[in-house]
């Protein structure tokens, strides 16, 4: 065994013993038309009051389908789920992404918050991702070893073009996706900065590695939250709890649309 990630070499070209499928079989042993390929695409959010607050905006119908809080929403003449309540972290997303993806999933936009590398970038402003730093341990388990992974190219730029119609200013760039929120160095944060990353969150590359995966569209939106560059700690800033509800509006008029 090697000192890196995954401990067996080619683990991304083995077959599993576990399968995402097994959860949707045992969900269909009690809903045996239990489904989530009718929907535009499901949102994944990992402040549970967002949930609630898309469900109180929207017809929404509940489902416990996943180990989530998952409810599909009518928007706009079109359905799209939205899934939280599941914890922060990349392992956390990938295990629910498994088990809608099984379940019909074939579009997921995570929305989430992220600390800014930048001293342009503050509290309540949107970034939307366009590549991510591997820095965690969930997509080395799923993809070959590189040091960046990449969204769906058309569902980003169809998630830009939402926020943009809700005149909501975004900024588009790299992130930095790690594990470790209390081990971010002083070196890391300068390094990458300089690189023109501008956040570090914990989600977005285990979310595109298992959607790469599995063959279905991923794109992740931000909010921004703290600032790692002239720390500054996370506060309860209205300005990211209503950045956070403009992603969550502007991925459902995203995923409702198909074509």
């Amino acid at each position: 065994m090697k000192g890196r990630l995954p401990l067996h070499p080619g683990k991304h070209i083995l077959p599993a013993v576990p399968d995402p499928a097994e959860h949707a079989a045992y969900i269909r042993e009690r809903e045996p038309a239990a489904t989530l390929a009718d929907l535009g695409g499901v949102i994944l959010v990992y402040q549970r009051h967002m949930v609630e607050h898309a469900a109180s905006r929207h017809a929404a119908r509940r489902l416990d389908w996943v180990r989530a809080d998952l409810c599909v929403l009518e928007h706009q003449g079109g359905k799209v789920g939205i899934c939280g309540g599941f914890g922060p972290g990349a392992p956390a997303a990938a295990l629910v992404l498994e088990q809608l993806i099984a379940l019909g999933t074939r579009r997921v936009i995570t929305v989430g918050t992220a600390a800014s590398l930048r001293t342009d970038l503050h509290s309540g402003d949107l970034v939307v991702c366009d590549s991510a730093l591997r820095d965690e341990g969930v997509s080395h388990h799923y993809l070959p070893p590189q040091a960046h992974i990449t969204p769906s190219p058309d569902l980003t730029d169809r998630l830009v073009g939402s926020l943009r119609t809700l005149d909501a200013p975004v900024r588009r760039g790299p992130t930095w996706t790690t594990d470790a929120p209390y081990r971010e160095t002083a070196a890391e944060i300068a390094g990458y900065g300089s690189l023109g990353v501008l956040t570090a969150d914990m989600e977005a590359a285990g979310v595109f590695a298992v959607a790469e995966h599995r063959g279905i569209e991923a794109a992740a939106v931000f909010a921004v939250a703290d600032a790692l560059i002239g720390r500054r700690p996370r506060q309860d800033h209205p300005g990211t709890r209503n950045a956070l509800r403009t992603a969550v509006e502007a991925a459902l008029s995203t995923l409702r649309s198909r074509s």
